[in-house]
Order: C-alpha cells, then sequence, then structure tokens
C-alpha cells in the first residue's frame, strides 16, 4: 500500500537529526539518510545548517554534539529548529482562530513564523489584513497575496530575530485597530506573566496588544514557568494561550487556576 503521508518538513528533520546526534554523541552521514529516508546530499546539507548555527560540529563522515552557550539569545535560526513539531501544532490551531476579512496583527517569532505557513495552506481564507514587524513571517505569507494583504510595521531590523523594531518601528500600530494580536514569547509564569528577553521586542509586543481587541499567545512548553528579562503584559491581559503537548498538566492546570484560558495544540496523522 502506497503512502499517502507528507514529507517530513525540513525544520522537524532537523530537529530530529539534532536530537539523535546529541543522544548519540556521534552520528554517521549514512545512518541519518537512512534513517529518515532521504539523500546524503540532504543530510549534509542539514547538517551544514545545524552547524552554522552552532547546534552540532561537523566531523568526517558524520556529526558531533555541540552545546549552546545558554546565556545568550538564541538567533531566529537556532529557534527555528527548536521544538518544530510542538510549534507546527501550535500554529494548525492557531490558524483555526482566523476568518476571512478579519484583521490580524503577528510578530516576530519562529512559532508565529509556522502560523504564517498555516495561514497560507487555508485556501479558504479570504481578504485577511496581516500587519507584522516580522520579515520572516511577511516572506511566509508573500504566497497568499492577493487573498491575504501583508504589511510590514517598518521600523529599524534587528537581524537576531528577522524583526523590525526602533526607532520608527511603531508608527503603524499606534494608527490601527486590529482584531487580534497572535504573539510569541520567551517566559509565561503566573506570577509574572508574559516576558520576553529583549527590550526592543517587548516593547513591540505591547503597542500589537494595545492595538488590538483579542490577545492569542503561542508558546511552546519550554517557555512555560519561565521569566525572562522585560514585561510584557500579565495573564489577565490574555485571551487564549496555545501551547504544545510537551506541555505538562501540571503546568496547564497551574495557568487555568489564574483564568487563563489554555488550549492544546495536538498533532494527528
Amino acid at each position: 500500500m502506497t503512502s499517502t503521508r507528507e514529507p517530513m518538513p525540513a525544520e522537524v528533520r532537523r530537529e530530529r537529526m539534532l536530537a539523535l546526534v546529541q543522544e548519540q554523541d556521534f552520528v554517521r552521514i549514512a545512518a541519518l539518510a537512512e534513517a529518515f529516508g532521504v539523500s546524503v546530499v540532504t543530510v549534509r546539507g542539514d547538517l551544514d545548517v545545524l552547524e552554522e548555527h552552532g547546534l552540532i560540529r561537523r566531523v568526517r563522515g558524520g556529526a558531533r554534539a555541540a552545546p549552546l552557550d545558554t546565556q545568550n539569545e538564541p538567533s531566529y535560526e537556532q529557534s527555528l529548529g527548536s521544538a518544530a513539531l510542538e510549534k507546527t501544532a501550535i500554529a494548525k490551531a492557531a490558524a483555526k482562530r482566523v476568518g476571512s476579512g478579519q484583521s490580524i496583527v503577528v510578530d516576530a517569532g519562529t512559532t508565529t513564523t509556522f502560523f504564517a505557513r498555516e495561514l497560507v495552506a487555508r485556501r479558504d481564507l479570504t481578504d485577511l489584513m496581516v500587519f507584522t514587524n516580522s520579515t520572516s513571517v511577511a516572506h511566509q505569507l508573500e504566497p497568499a497575496i492577493p487573498r491575504f494583504t501583508v504589511v510590514l510595521s517598518g521600523g529599524t531590523l534587528r537581524p537576531l530575530q528577522r524583526s523590525l523594531v526602533d526607532p520608527m518601528g511603531g508608527r503603524i500600530l499606534e494608527n490601527i485597530h486590529a482584531d487580534t494580536a497572535f504573539l510569541s514569547c520567551s517566559g509565561i509564569h503566573p506570577d509574572t506573566g508574559v516576558t520576553n528577553i529583549n527590550i526592543q521586542e517587548a516593547e513591540m509586543k505591547i503597542r500589537m496588544l494595545r492595538a488590538t481587541t483579542r490577545h492569542i499567545l503561542l508558546a511552546d512548553s519550554t517557555k512555560l514557568g519561565r521569566t525572562d528579562l522585560a514585561p510584557v503584559c500579565p495573564l489577565s491581559d490574555l485571551d487564549l494561550l496555545i501551547v504544545g503537548d510537551n506541555a505538562t498538566g501540571a503546568q496547564i492546570a497551574q495557568l487555568r487556576e489564574y483564568g487563563l484560558t489554555v488550549e492544546l495544540g495536538e498533532l494527528t496523522d
């Protein structure tokens, strides 16, 4: 019987390769090609990407693990290869919350980039107005034009996250009133609320909250229980949190005790 399963997205494949390398310390290229059903050329390309982002170290015939410096803010590329399955599930759940004729604001982040892809896949969506400060999100949405209208916020490019921030980052957001904000974060905690590792990014998120009626946060399980440098908002400002299925029951229950509505994004076969 012929399988109808879609090819594994490159980000998911690289995440799983990274997990294998970290688990076994050394993995051969031929073994990875066999494990993932791809060519050795594809594996070499994936390993090149992982090495560029400091996640592995290429050696003759394969790859070894290279631990990250956890004191630094991870780059967009590093985050893109982390928790890809969770982010895909979160993105699919979030995309179901969008309807034709709506206006939405989408911030910069890897989870929101996955979300943008899922919006494009929704062929039923038309007349959608999207404001974003993410060059990656805008790029992902481009194939949906003219079904979608995509507006970049303007501002100063922050290459680490492919985002637009101050100076000049908030003028459009100060002059619109959109339906829903879809935001990412680097930390969410019952006591400290939503936080972000970078102050400029946090300021843009705050503006997006002010420019919208409904607020939906997209966060994989690594963000739960964490507090970072810059506050964004208390939990009471959120209408919905969508998390991945790696979140524990205790983590979800604790957030719900504080009155937050939590939805679990799950991938189905």
